[in-house]
C-alpha cells in the first residue's frame, strides 16, 4: 500500500447540491492538468468525469482510470469507456449531487448497494468491458445519511465477494464532520480512522487529502496484516 500513488482529476464538483459544468469548461479545466501530470510525474492517473467527450480525451492525454460516480449512466458513456480499453470504476450513488443528500433512504442500504453492483457489472460486461477492468465504489457521502455510511464502512469486507479492487473516499467528508462535529479542517484524525477501518477490509485504493498522514497509517496497517499472514479483517 504505502509508495503507489494515483492522482485524481476532476473538472466538476459533485459535492452536494453542486451544479453541472458544460462540456467545454469542463475540458478546459481537466485536459491541460492532466497532460502537466502524465508528462512531469510517473504515476497513475484517474479522471474524475461522467461526460463521454471528456472520457475519450482524458483517454487520450494520459488518464489510467475512469472514475465516474455516476457510473457511466450519461447518455454515450458507457460507449466512450469501452472504446478506451481503461479500467473504470463504478460508484454507487442515489440520486444525483445536487439532491443526494435530501432526504436518503434505503430498506437496507447494504442489500441495495450490492445489487446496484451486480446490475452495473452486467450492464458493462454487455457493452464489452471485461469485469477485470472494474473497481467498486460504495460511494460513502452520495445519496447516504450518517447511519447508512457507516453501514457500508462496518460491512466494506462483504464486497470482496465480487473479487474486483474496492475504492474509497471518505476523507474530511460530512460522515466525520457529523459524528465529531467538527469542520473539514479539524477532521483529520476521523478520516484517518476511516481510511485504516477500510484498509484493514482490503481496501486497495483509498482517496485521500492528508496524504503523508495516511501513509503512515497504512504502514501500520501493512505491518498489522503481515504479521497476521496478510489477510484482512471482515
Amino acid at each position: 500500500m504505502p509508495g503507489r500513488q494515483l492522482f485524481d482529476v476532476g473538472g466538476e464538483s459533485t459535492r452536494p447540491g453542486a451544479a453541472e459544468v458544460s462540456v467545454e469548461e469542463e475540458l478546459d479545466r481537466v485536459i491541460p492538468v492532466l497532460e502537466a501530470i502524465a508528462q512531469r510525474f510517473e504515476v497513475w492517473i484517474s479522471v474524475d468525469t461522467s461526460k463521454p467527450e471528456v472520457i475519450r480525451e482524458a483517454a487520450k492525454a494520459g488518464a489510467h482510470i475512469i472514475n465516474d460516480v455516476r457510473s457511466l449512466s450519461e447518455p454515450g458513456a458507457l460507449e466512450a469507456a469501452a472504446e478506451t480499453g481503461l479500467p473504470v470504476s463504478l460508484m454507487h450513488m442515489q440520486g444525483n449531487p445536487k439532491t443526494m443528500q435530501d432526504a436518503p433512504k434505503y430498506d437496507d442500504v447494504f442489500a441495495e448497494v450490492n445489487r446496484y453492483f451486480i446490475e452495473q457489472i452486467a450492464r458493462c460486461e454487455k457493452a464489452g468491458i471485461a469485469k477485470a477492468k472494474l473497481l467498486l465504489d460504495p460511494g460513502f457521502g452520495f445519496g447516504k445519511n450518517l447511519s447508512h455510511n457507516y453501514t457500508l464502512l462496518a460491512r466494506l469486507g462483504e464486497f470482496h465477494h465480487f473479487n474486483l479492487p474496492l475504492l474509497v473516499g471518505m476523507s474530511r467528508k460530512t460522515m466525520i464532520g457529523q459524528l465529531l462535529n467538527v469542520g473539514p479542517s479539524d477532521r483529520l484524525n476521523g478520516s484517518l480512522a476511516c481510511a485504516v477501518i477500510a484498509a484493514m477490509q482490503g481496501a486497495q485504493i483509498i482517496r485521500v487529502h492528508d496524504v503523508k498522514e495516511t501513509v503512515e497509517a497504512m504502514r501500520v496497517v501493512e505491518a498489522t496484516l503481515s504479521a497476521k499472514g496478510n489477510k484482512r479483517y471482515e
